[in-house]
């Protein structure tokens, strides 16, 4: 796949955009903390406001960085924009309208892989960010597609509900475009994108099966 930019672009957009938009990856990164607070600590309405911060994160990676910035070097970006900009408002359709977005954090093996995954999006990928000399303000960081997704893949670990398969491939479709085109510009970090995707897929093929074996949609207790 031939990248029209270069890496020295690539990363100019990132400093761009960083220095556009500052305070706000700080107060993106906050919400994130809150957003597993809810995944995990069930309340009324928890299940509508992660969807909420989904969909807002989802619509702001779709046109703050892909319609506003990653235009300037890449005219796929306007397709990306859409793309985004859909899987944003599946979130709000989905988890907040129909509420048919059922997240909770349990015990299981899908539950331990989403907490790896979020770890992965908040703490150690800004780490190989420094790792690989892409320091601040030439680093991808927290907003921006390639940790954000990951972050998505890893609270959506914490579903079970079959209907929803729909939410996974935009995602999915990005952790596999995005890695291949950030791994050809030696963004290295971002090998955990298609680690997320690959392990997603396995996740939400065992969930299906079970799912099939109890003869529906497993809901969690509590949900209404």
């Amino acid at each position: 796949m031939k990248i029209p930019f270069t890496i020295e672009q690539f990363l100019k957009v990132f400093k761009e955009y960083n220095l556009a938009v500052w305070p706000v990856q700080i107060i993106l990164y906050i919400v994130a903390l809150a957003t597993i607070f809810f995944a995990i600590k069930k309340t009324k309405g928890s299940n509508k406001i992660v969807s909420v911060v989904l969909s807002f994160f989802w619509l702001w990676m779709g046109i703050v960085y892909h319609l506003i910035f990653f235009t300037t070097i890449n005219k796929a970006a306007y397709l990306f924009a859409i793309f985004f900009v859909l899987q944003g408002l599946l979130f709000f359709f989905l988890g907040f309208l129909k509420h048919k977005l059922l997240f909770n954090f349990q015990a299981t093996l899908q539950g331990v892989t989403g907490i790896i995954l979020i770890v992965f999006a908040l703490i150690v990928y800004p780490i190989l960010n420094y790792i690989f000399d892409h320091i601040y303000p030439y680093s991808p960081t927290f907003g921006l597609p390639c940790p954000t997704v990951i972050f998505t893949l890893g609270l959506l670990q914490w579903t079970k509900a079959k209907n929803t398969l729909i939410i996974l491939l935009i995602p999915l479709f990005w952790s596999f475009v995005g890695f291949f085109a950030a791994f050809s510009l030696k963004i290295y970090e971002d090998t955990g994108l298609v680690i997320a995707g690959i392990i997603t897929i396995i996740t939400a093929i065992v969930k299906n099966r079970k799912i099939e074996n109890k003869g529906g949609d497993v809901r969690y207790m509590g949900d209404q």
